[in-house]
């Protein structure tokens, strides 16, 4: 049957971290207007996650804002949850929706863009929302866990990071495995396509077999999954940090150029945070590693991975 709602067109064109911590803007968002068709405006690879929120009915394949091409009649309502405008808000503005909620911009009420470090990105969003009318909770990110598989859960470990900025030396986290290896523990080392060069890297230097590099190899439904029966995971400041906190996996995450304050996992849970803080540069886009990151130490990762592993 032909779906008539009207529809809410949601913009959120980033990567699979990005989509998690938008995860409780969507679901306020569905909660207001639970007569609305969400359509969540995203790359199509992260369509699994998407659906997974309970919060979105429909993904419409977006890798990023100018590439959007809304197919139909305007939508009702069209959201900007990708940034603070103001190319964004055009992309929005150009099918015609009847109300916008977003950042304030031209055409566009709300509150004013702050660029905050001490903000957490799921905050940032509830509070936009919150100023439109619309109730939101940040603490709302948690995703269900599939029944676990029988057998030993694995560590899954993610060398890679957007930028060489966010990422820890290989020679490291081939420290990390080697030791985790060496107790016995099922160590897998994921990433993307481009990645799996840096695990292979990895892999090697340690010791490991190559069987269990799996990065490039499984689909976002797959990395669910995975990170879902993983008694640990091991990474830097990325998308699988933020799935390992959605589905209340323990979790090592090291921090370099941006502080944990604003994308890290909330305080209380299975999660331990590393960074030097003292020493952190800022540059996020730097090709080097961050030094807040270089002052994270093999022992100090260990240290918190033993912790995290002994609750179990």
């Amino acid at each position: 049957m032909p779906d008539d709602r009207p529809i809410l067109l949601v913009l959120r064109a980033l990567d699979l971290g990005d989509l998690l911590v938008a995860v409780p803007a969507l679901r306020a968002l569905r909660r207001a207007r639970p007569d609305h068709r969400l359509v969540l405006a995203t790359p199509a690879l992260l369509a699994p996650l998407a659906m997974r929120t309970g919060a979105v009915d429909e993904v419409l394949d977006t890798p990023y804002p100018g590439w959007l091409r809304w197919p139909g009649p305007a939508p009702d309502i069209a959201v900007n949850l990708h940034d603070g405008g103001p190319q964004s808000h055009r992309v929005l503005d150009s099918i015609g929706a009847r109300a916008r909620i977003g950042f304030a911009a031209s055409g566009w009420p709300g509150p004013p863009w702050v660029d905050a470090e001490e903000v957490h990105e799921r905050v940032r969003w509830c509070a936009m929302l919150a100023d439109h009318g619309i109730p939101a909770d940040p603490d709302d990110l948690y995703l269900d866990r599939p029944v676990p598989e029988p057998g030993p859960a694995p560590v899954v470990v993610h060398p890679g990071a957007e930028t060489g900025a966010k990422r820890w030396p290989v020679a490291r986290f081939a420290d990390v495995v080697a030791d985790l290896h060496g107790q016995g523990r099922q160590v897998l080392l994921t990433g993307s396509a481009d990645e799996r060069p840096l695990a292979l890297d990895v892999a090697r230097a340690a010791g490991l077999s190559l069987v269990r590099v799996l990065a490039g190899r499984t689909t976002v439904a797959e990395l669910c999954d995975l990170v879902a029966r993983a008694a640990l995971v091991v990474s830097g400041d990325t998308g699988v940090a933020h799935l390992a906190t959605a589905l209340r996996v323990p979790s090592v995450v090291l921090f370099g150029p941006v502080p944990p304050e604003r994308s890290g996992p909330p305080a209380g849970g299975s999660h331990v945070v590393l960074s030097d803080a003292g020493a952190r540069r800022g540059d996020p886009l730097a090709d080097d590693p961050d030094p807040a990151l270089l002052g994270v130490s093999v022992p100090d990762v260990l240290a918190a991975a033993d912790s995290l592993l002994r609750r179990r």
